[in-house]
């Protein structure tokens, strides 16, 4: 808690996004919409918070569950959380609102979990992602992650990247993997120790822990693929064949289970090799055929990913991709005359499409030249009096330093018209 004179700090765990970092941002989000957009997606937006209900769907074994979700009782005594991840959000809304099918919408959020802070990972963060509900039908499993890859590839230029994949089978499948997958976790007991518990609970969450002195017991556990039944395996491999059918390079992860419990079918994963391996996954998602129904709904399938955007951006640092566009005005009006008669100006060259600013507090000419300068502003237009009486403005190319008199009533067509041909 600051103190009387200290400045207050973003809480541990989330950080402020600034200009120009925030023009990044509003880019990275545009390009993933108007590719959902041309895929048949449409907006969906869901509340910050739900009933803890629903975030407890994500599995109770779960980290997300166990150890980093905030809930909390609000002022009427209902017992709320903070939304942990897309997908349950994106259930409960088909539950509850029944859409027609198949639903395909994507969503830009904020989400919150009491974890380590670290580079890219943060206790409140902000995610892309796209979800189909109502299909059962593996091309579609592909067609989502054709999405995904070809966001990261052709919008923002990634080439590091690996897609790993992996089916967890129907629910025969995870009867009988069960089984086996527990018996071998029994037979390492004393290792596991007081995990043993949650192993119980759920034997596939083991899979997912990056313990050292466990990756010898999980590389010896038996893989799902060697249980799946033969619609399961069938589903899978229209997967590959899909994924073959578009170029998209994948490989198998056959202990690729994912952090989430509502899991089923496939599963996959991004990973990037411009990061280190601890920490290099930087999307994912899966089948999720039982979550409508655990939010009251009728059984429905669905598939999706989710995307960080904070940590996909130090990948696109990492290889120097998706730098942004450089910061800057259009035009910088420099105002002699008292402030109102840049007024009238300015409303007309923003109503043009350029982006344009003053100074306040009637500074200075030479100090609103100065601002333009440090703005980066590519004109300047000066209103002087002998101009203005002349019905005309100053405008100077900021690069060259050149200047030339225009008509006030053209000046907006003027600049519109250079800034067009400069592109």
């Amino acid at each position: 808690m600051p103190g009387d004179r200290d400045v207050f700090r973003a809480p541990n765990g989330t950080h402020d996004v600034l200009a120009p970092e925030s023009d990044r941002w509003q880019a990275f989000v545009a390009a993933f919409a108007t590719r959902a957009r041309r895929a048949g997606f449409g907006l969906l937006v869901t509340p910050i918070f739900e009933h803890v209900e629903v975030v407890q769907k994500l599995g109770a074994s779960t980290d997300a569950v166990r150890k980093e979700m905030y809930d909390f009782d609000d002022k009427g005594g209902r017992r709320l959380a903070l939304r942990a991840d897309g997908t349950a959000s994106v259930a409960r809304s088909f539950a509850q609102h029944q859409p027609v099918t198949p639903w395909k919408v994507w969503y830009v959020a904020p989400n919150f979990r009491y974890e380590r802070p670290q580079k890219g990972r943060y206790r409140q963060h902000w995610q892309v992602g796209v979800e189909v509900l109502g299909v059962d039908d593996a091309t579609v499993d592909v067609e989502v992650m054709a999405l995904a890859h070809d966001f990261y590839r052709d919008d923002l230029g990634l080439r590091q990247l690996r897609l790993l994949v992996n089916s967890m089978g129907d629910a025969e499948t995870r009867a009988r993997y069960r089984e086996v997958l527990l018996a071998h976790w029994r037979a390492h007991a004393s290792l596991l120790g007081a995990e043993m518990e949650r192993a119980e609970a759920n034997p596939l969450r083991i899979l997912d822990s990056k313990r050292d002195d466990w990756q010898e017991m999980i590389e010896t556990a038996p893989q799902i693929g060697d249980h799946l039944t033969d619609r399961a395996a069938d589903d899978f491999e229209t997967v590959q064949a899909g994924l073959r059918s578009l170029g998209i390079s994948f490989e198998i992860a056959p202990r690729l289970v994912r952090g989430l419990d509502y899991y089923t079918g496939t599963t996959f994963e991004f990973q990037s090799d411009a990061l280190d391996a601890a920490q290099n996954a930087i999307g994912g998602g899966g089948r999720y055929d039982g979550l409508v129904e655990q939010m009251g709904g009728k059984p429905t399938p669905g598939i999706g990913f989710g995307i960080g955007i904070e940590r996909v951006l130090i990948v696109c640092d990492a290889e120097g991709v998706f730098a942004g566009a450089p910061a800057g005005l259009d035009v910088f009006v420099v105002d002699t005359v008292g402030g109102i008669a840049s007024l009238p100006l300015l409303a007309e060259l923003r109503a043009a499409g350029l982006s344009a600013d003053r100074a306040y507090g009637n500074r200075s000419m030479k100090k609103q030249w100065g601002v333009a300068d440090r703005l980066g502003a590519r004109w300047g237009v000066m209103l002087a009096p002998r101009e203005i009486a002349e019905g005309k403005v100053v405008v100077r190319d900021m690069t060259s330093g050149e200047q030339v008199a225009v008509k006030w009533d053209e000046v907006a067509a003027w600049l519109t018209r250079e800034e067009t041909s400069a592109r």
